[in-house]
C-alpha cells in the first residue's frame, strides 16, 4: 500500500492500511490514518495529522500543524463514516484545520490548486472549487460554498450555508451572512459590494469588453434602485459574464448581500 519511492520519516506513523503514492514525502511525527489515501508526490510537513477517510490527490503540499479529515464541528455529529476529498496541487499552509462531513457518507470538497494559508479552519460539507485563495485567520463555517477563483482576505469569517462566488473578492475582518455573487469586491463587518474586482478580473484574463459589462451589472444590481427581479432580467442580457452572475443571482436561498 505504500509504494516504495514514497519517503517517510522514521518517527512518522503511517497506517499499514494507508495508500501512498509516488514519490510522496511525509516528514517526521506526521500521524497518517488507515483509509487515508495520499497521491502521487504529496509533501507531509513534520506534524502534520492525516485523519480516517480523507483522500488527497497528486501534488498537494501541506505544512507543519495542519490537521485534515477533522471530526466535524457540529453537537448533531454521531460519529459516522464521512469524506474529506481534496484534489490536487493546492498548498494548505500551517496549522489548518478541515473537517469532514456531518451526516453519514457526506463530503467536504477542495478542488485544485486553492492556496489556504495559516491559521484557520473550512469546516464540514463545505464545497471550494479550484483557483481559490484563502488568506490566513479565516473561518468557513459549514456547508459554505465557494466558486473557482475566489479570494477570501485575512480574518474573514463565513456564516453556514453563504456562497462565495467566482472571482469574488473578500476584504479583510469582513463577516459574509448572506450571498456573495460573482465578480465583484466586497468589504465592511457585514459584507458589502464595493465595485468589481478589477485586479482578479484582469488576472484572469478579462477584456476590456467584458469589464465594461460586468460594470454594467453592477450598477444595475447594486446602484440603480431597481428591484431584484428587474435588475437581474436587465443583466442577462449583458453577456455570459452577466448570465453568470444572474444565474447565481437566481439561485441564492439566502438572498445576496447589498449595499448597506
Amino acid at each position: 500500500m505504500i509504494d516504495p519511492s514514497a519517503t517517510i520519516a522514521p518517527t512518522a506513523r503511517v497506517h499499514p492500511d494507508a495508500v501512498i503514492g509516488p514519490g510522496a514525502r511525509i516528514g517526521e511525527f506526521c500521524v497518517v490514518e488507515q483509509d487515508v489515501v495520499l497521491g502521487v508526490g504529496c509533501v507531509l510537513e513534520p506534524y502534520v495529522f492525516v485523519k480516517r477517510w480523507t483522500t488527497l490527490g497528486d501534488n498537494n503540499e501541506i505544512s507543519a500543524g495542519t490537521v485534515l479529515g477533522t471530526d466535524p464541528l457540529d453537537k448533531n455529529f454521531k460519529g459516522a463514516r464521512s469524506y474529506l476529498r481534496i484534489g490536487n496541487g493546492n498548498k494548505i499552509r500551517e496549522h489548518h484545520t478541515i473537517s469532514r462531513g456531518t451526516q453519514p457518507e457526506s463530503l467536504t470538497t477542495l478542488g485544485d490548486d486553492n492556496y489556504v494559508m495559516t491559521s484557520g479552519h473550512i469546516a464540514h460539507n463545505c464545497t471550494i472549487g479550484n483557483n481559490v485563495v484563502i488568506a490566513s485567520c479565516a473561518l468557513i463555517a459549514g456547508y459554505v460554498e465557494v466558486e473557482d477563483q475566489a479570494f477570501i482576505s485575512g480574518g474573514v469569517v463565513v456564516h453556514q450555508f453563504s456562497k462565495i462566488g467566482r472571482l469574488a473578492m473578500i476584504g479583510g475582518n469582513t463577516r459574509v451572512n448572506l450571498d456573495v455573487p460573482p465578480f465583484f469586491l466586497y468589504s465592511g463587518f457585514n459584507v458589502a459590494p464595493v465595485g468589481l474586482n478589477i485586479v482578479g478580473l484582469r488576472r484572469a484574463g478579462f477584456t476590456a469588453t467584458r469589464v465594461a459589462a460586468l460594470k454594467t451589472a453592477y450598477q444595475l444590481l447594486y446602484r440603480r434602485g431597481l428591484k431584484l427581479d428587474d435588475a437581474v432580467a436587465q443583466i442577462e442580457a449583458l453577456g455570459d459574464d452577466a448570465k453568470q452572475l444572474a444565474d447565481f443571482v437566481n439561485r441564492s436561498k439566502r438572498g445576496i448581500c447589498r449595499p448597506e
